[in-house]
């Protein structure tokens, strides 16, 4: 198994441990609760991690109509995630937690064998080796976590080896997030800083071709935008919006408002 492979996977393993054992924890009511994952409630997202993990056991997706009408989903890779939530949907919370211990396991058996250079596709449309691809996994389940945490009250594992996944592919859509949804000039420039347990300074960079890049510290951005790990995520994985959380701005306001409404990069 390559480094990145068997890092990945551990950090994956590692979230996907730490979900189960917290969603043991619920009381049935608390499956219920709705959280900031659009249209989902505790026991959807646990759902939907289990028919991912079936999924890429290789097994199809259930022969299930989806109800009409639901507004949280836009598109075909919505309505594709949606079809093993919604033939869950009936199913009691412990029988989906359940459900998620069992292909857990299987899929831990399975890894092993898979080729950690096989061309795979990720949710950003692109072809990956396994092995990053289960930085996409670590990263999915991380977020998941995470919403299943702040829906009951039960904060915890911020500080997940899925994490560092989770900030490098968020942070490779930063550069768009500037140049093109916040529409800053060339010449302009931002600078993030983040704290706590994912900690990063970013410099991104206008170019004169109107590209925004990662570049070195500057000694004047155009704005400053500071705020901590789960702020970043939470932004980022478009679980909520600038009004909900506390972000502090240095220089510009508008391109930093404009950066803030912008910085959804998930699918």
């Amino acid at each position: 198994m390559s480094d990145d492979m068997a890092r990945n996977t551990a950090a994956w393993e590692q979230t996907v441990r730490s979900t189960i054992a917290l969603a043991r924890d619920l009381a049935p009511a608390e499956h219920d609760l709705p959280t900031d994952c659009p249209g989902w409630t505790v026991k959807d997202v646990l759902a939907h991690i289990v028919s991912v993990e079936r999924m890429l056991l290789g097994e199809p997706l259930p022969d299930h109509p989806l109800p009409e009408g639901l507004a949280h989903v836009r598109n075909d890779f919505g309505r594709l995630m949606e079809i093993g939530v919604d033939v869950r949907r009936s199913v009691p919370g412990e029988k989906v937690v359940a459900e998620l211990d069992e292909v857990f396991h299987l899929r831990l058996d399975t890894l092993p064998t898979i080729d950690p250079a096989a061309p795979t596709p990720a949710p950003t449309g692109e072809m990956v080796p396994y092995g990053m691809f289960m930085a996409f996994r670590a990263m999915d389940c991380y977020v998941h976590e995470q919403d299943i945490r702040r829906a009951t009250g039960r904060p915890g594992n911020l500080d997940a080896p899925a994490a560092p996944c989770a900030r490098a592919l968020l942070l490779r859509g930063l550069p768009y997030v500037v140049g093109k949804k916040a529409a800053a000039l060339p010449g302009q420039s931002v600078t993030l800083e983040v704290t706590g347990p994912a900690a990063f300074t970013v410099h991104i960079e206008v170019g004169p071709d109107g590209r925004a890049r990662v570049t070195d510290p500057l000694p004047a951005p155009t704005t400053t935008l500071t705020m901590d790990w789960e702020t970043y995520l939470v932004l980022s994985a478009g679980r909520r919006t600038p009004d909900t959380v506390t972000t502090a701005i240095t220089g510009d306001p508008d391109l930093a408002t404009r950066l803030l409404t912008a910085m959804a990069v998930t699918p």
